[in-house]
């Protein structure tokens, strides 16, 4: 099932896609969503309908979660998920302008990325119990402000650096059957392809990210996990096209600036 949310008639609206139609939906997707009885076609939604797919209250990113990354940067294998969070208010969806940043801020760059959506409340769960919390999977591009974030060399700007507007690009839906293990991530920057690897390539996968997080941070229905990132970042010009493809998955297309 792969679920939208998009403005519709002037009003954010849920949506399940089925072969080229857009069913209407009251309610949250892992909640027992009431179906209206309307649809639009998924061609009649227009660029700047798009949201997000959820509205996270929590979006949690991972740091050095793939062994082709850090064999190239002679970074040592993680013993545990190295994480950061996202200011929530950063999401913006697919198709929507990523805002381009102050000057002062410096160079901005792509991360072409899977995210998890969190579908049950998860806090100190056993490890069997994350797949039941996972209720799908969407496209991300997390964005970083790169020399924002070691400006000052006693405190790494984390958050700062990764949550300026529209730093939380996600779309184009959520997919609740999407099995991540044998994808691959492709990331094209003005047309030209910049990263390609395999989402089998992670320290940590999916369910096990679920397990560790949740012994510290609980986690509720909405909130998103950005697996990390691999190969292939670098900084983007404004006026350019980024597009996130997850072979199976769907396409996620913004423009910076």
């Amino acid at each position: 099932m792969r679920w939208l949310r998009f403005t519709h008639q002037g009003q954010p609206t849920l949506g399940l896609l089925q072969d080229g139609q857009v069913l209407l939906h009251r309610g949250l997707p892992w909640a027992a969503p009431e179906a209206t009885g309307e649809s639009v076609a998924l061609a009649d939604i227009p660029p700047s309908a798009w949201l997000p797919p959820v509205q996270p209250g929590q979006i949690i990113g991972l740091w050095n979660n793939f062994r082709a990354a850090a064999e190239k940067n002679g970074w040592a294998a993680p013993a545990e998920p190295l994480y950061f969070l996202k200011s929530p208010h950063c999401a913006t969806g697919h198709g929507q302008a990523i805002p381009a940043a102050p000057a002062e801020v410096g160079r901005v760059a792509y991360e072409g990325e899977l995210a998890l959506v969190i579908g049950r409340p998860a806090y100190r769960i056993q490890r069997e119990e994350a797949a039941a919390c996972l209720f799908g999977c969407t496209v991300a591009n997390d964005v970083t402000a790169m020399e924002l974030l070691n400006r000052d060399a006693s405190f790494a700007q984390w958050s700062r650096a990764k949550s300026l507007p529209g730093f939380g690009a996600l779309g184009p839906w959520v997919d609740t059957d999407f099995q991540p293990a044998t994808a691959t991530l492709h990331t094209r920057v003005g047309g030209r392809e910049r990263q390609n690897y395999a989402l089998a390539d992670m320290f940590f996968p999916p369910e096990e990210l679920v397990w560790r997080i949740s012994q510290e941070l609980p986690l509720r229905p909405g909130d998103v996990i950005l697996c990390g990132t691999s190969l292939g970042v670098l900084p983007m010009k404004p006026g350019t096209l980024v597009e996130v493809e997850i072979a199976g998955l769907g396409v996620l297309a913004n423009t910076y600036g």
